[in-house]
């Protein structure tokens, strides 16, 4: 099992309305790829100046499948919209 952790910083402008619109996209994954087994989206309530605003916790059976997820068409459009959104994020994989 694998499992994938992102962490995503946003910007300023828009920032609610963003973290609502990525965290749609995001859970919306679920039923577009095949490959990913579950995901978990979480919005952020800490105020610690350490915290990031969003959290992505997925599973996958194998490397190869989080490389599926990883370039297919759907999640790359939703990369797009984070991209323009973010200032900042951060990444984990790990085998459990």
């Amino acid at each position: 099992m694998v499992v994938h952790i992102v962490m995503l910083q946003f910007k300023e402008e828009n920032k609610r309305d963003n973290i609502v619109k990525v965290k749609e996209l995001l859970e919306n994954l679920e039923s577009s790829i095949d490959e990913l087994n579950s995901i978990e989206v979480g919005v952020n309530f800490s105020e610690s100046l350490r915290a990031f605003d969003l959290s992505l916790y997925s599973k996958f059976d194998t490397k190869e499948n989080l490389k599926v997820y990883a370039t297919h068409p759907e999640h790359l459009k939703v990369l797009e919209v984070i991209r323009a959104v973010t200032l900042e994020s951060k990444v984990v994989d790990y085998l459990l």
